[in-house]
């Protein structure tokens, strides 16, 4: 189930969402030109470790520097592979500009941020011993999906369902697609909790980073700004159907 495009217009350049994308862009580059060792090592210092902020005795053990405020921002501009920035970049691009639309570029920055620190204080608390270092956008961009469910749900999201080497594309509403996605990350959550192999998918963040979107969309959202948004009274949203 990968989106394509929505319906739903956006009046203003997203100039901090492609601000965003190209810092992301620029950071992963960087990490190609390093040595794998030198590539885990950055994950380690950037990137959100758990166990170094819960048991700082381990954590000097382990060689860590002293725990700062750094890195609850920077793990979410690192990415761990091609598949994992291609994915957190697109979904951030089809639903991330109409939420800046509706905000103001500068109230977009601060909920994107915000998100992605609720985000990973939800995966630190449900896992607080891990010893794996937490990257990626995910939690930020769950946050912007949040919003997007929220303030949008009366869009229609292009979704591709490739069947073998078939493409089929169909025209679903976006709350239904962004409802999906939502069920999906607590049910594999849920599995990989339970079962016996390592978890290498932050799902408590992209659950955290999604709610925590859904609560603060209209605290940062401005209604004279948010021109194509739901409203329970209003009938025709006046949305493009030929897209």
């Amino acid at each position: 189930m990968i989106p394509i495009r929505d319906n739903v217009p956006c009046l203003t350049t997203p100039y901090v969402l492609r601000g965003i994308i190209i810092l992301n862009i620029a950071v992963f580059i960087f990490e190609q030109l390093l040595t794998p060792q030198g590539r885990l090592a950055l994950f380690h210092l950037l990137g959100v470790v758990p166990a170094r902020f819960f048991h700082p005795e381990w954590a000097v053990a382990s060689g860590y520097p002293d725990a700062l405020i750094l890195p609850f921002f920077s793990y979410m501009f690192l990415h761990s592979g091609w598949l994992h920035i291609i994915l957190n970049m697109w979904m951030l691009w089809i639903f991330a500009d109409n939420i800046e639309d509706a905000m103001g570029h500068g109230r977009f920055i601060v909920f994107y941020l915000v998100c992605g620190l609720i985000a990973i204080g939800i995966q630190m608390a449900i896992n607080p011993s891990a010893s794996a270092p937490v990257i990626g956008a995910s939690g930020a961009v769950a946050g912007i999906m949040g919003a997007y469910m929220l303030l949008y749900p009366h869009g229609q999201v292009l979704t591709l369902f490739p069947v073998i080497i078939i493409p089929f594309f169909f025209k679903i509403p976006a709350s239904l697609f962004l409802g999906l996605w939502f069920i999906l990350q607590i049910f594999t959550g849920v599995a990989d909790h339970f079962g016996a192999g390592t978890q290498k998918v932050a799902w408590a963040a992209h659950v955290g980073g999604f709610v925590a979107g859904m609560i603060l969309a209209r605290l940062f959202v401005q209604k004279n700004r948010c021109v194509y948004c739901y409203v329970p009274e209003k009938k025709d949203y006046e949305l493009p159907d030929d897209f």
